[in-house]
């Protein structure tokens, strides 16, 4: 369906992206934060739940429209452990129930997210030079499926198909792992991201699901 280039075309741009949110969150935790090499990762849509390390374990999800010039979403997967680790590196101090966390718990996961989009987005419009923003961002606690299934069940369709560009945040100790989802809404869109970083893509459908 798509060639090899066109999906190294989308690794690159997710590692620029995911290499300045993960230089933004090393400056919020005093921690240093890596990355592994984003994947794309297409397939039908009802084996979207099969990459997910863990579907059924309880996590935070942090969604963010991305609006503009190019329609997609981001979502922000946190393990409950995880979640826990980065408020006692932010807040200094311990959370036993991610179900009863405060207000400031809640503005400061938010925080987090807003902090780690808005620096790939930032990359991705200066790559693509498309113009694009981010939407305040929407949290959620449930099973990490549950939250995946939302974005992809409204937006995240290209006929039987989803895509998702996904990479991971880590830091030295295991106070970081963040699962990072770029999800595109559609066909019409993944194919505005690649001609905006100059992948020649004709404009009838049947040349472009080759």
């Amino acid at each position: 369906m798509y060639s090899n280039f066109e999906l190294d075309v989308l690794k690159e741009i997710g590692n620029i992206g995911a290499g300045n949110a993960a230089t933004a969150l090393s400056i919020i935790i005093s921690e240093k934060v890596l990355i592994k090499i984003p994947e794309v990762i297409i397939l039908p849509f009802n084996e979207v739940i099969d990459v997910m390390k863990d579907p059924e374990g309880f996590v935070t999800g942090i969604f963010f429209r991305i609006e503009g010039e190019l329609e997609s979403n981001c979502v922000l997967i946190i393990p409950e452990k995880e979640t826990k680790n980065l408020l006692k590196l932010l807040l200094k101090e311990d959370v036993k129930d991610l179900l009863t966390l405060n207000d400031m718990e809640q503005s400061a996961l938010k925080e987090v997210g807003n902090i780690l989009v808005s620096s790939f987005v930032s990359a991705l419009s200066d790559f693509t030079k498309l113009n694009l923003k981010i939407s305040v961002p929407s949290l959620a606690l449930d099973m990490a499926a549950a939250i995946l299934s939302f974005p992809l069940t409204i937006y995240g369709i290209m006929g039987d198909t989803a895509l998702l560009l996904s990479t991971e945040f880590y830091g030295d100790s295991d106070g970081v792992l963040i699962d990072f989802y770029l999800i595109p809404d559609d066909d019409k869109s993944f194919k505005k991201l690649l001609k905006a970083i100059g992948v020649d893509i004709f404009d009838d459908d049947t040349s472009w699901n080759r």
